[in-house]
C-alpha cells in the first residue's frame, strides 16, 4: 500500500500514514523482511491495525 491508500483508509493525514508506515517498516525490517520507503504490505498492515491475526494459544 503506498501512503495515500494508508490516509484515505484511516482517515489521517499523508504525514501522520507516514509515521504508521515507518513504525511498521521497522517491525518488517526487524523480521528479516525488505522494505521500500512509502509503501507497506497490505496483509501486514491490515493484521497490525484492525488485529485480524489469530491469536496464539498457551
Amino acid at each position: 500500500m503506498k501512503v495515500d491508500e494508508v490516509a484515505a483508509e484511516l482517515g489521517v493525514s499523508n504525514s501522520y500514514a507516514y509515521k504508521l508506515i515507518r513504525e511498521l517498516n521497522k517491525e518488517l525490517k526487524a523480521a528479516g523482511c525488505i522494505v521500500i520507503n512509502g509503501r507497506i504490505d497490505r496483509k501486514f498492515f491490515h493484521e497490525h491495525l484492525y488485529a485480524t491475526q489469530k491469536k496464539k494459544e498457551d
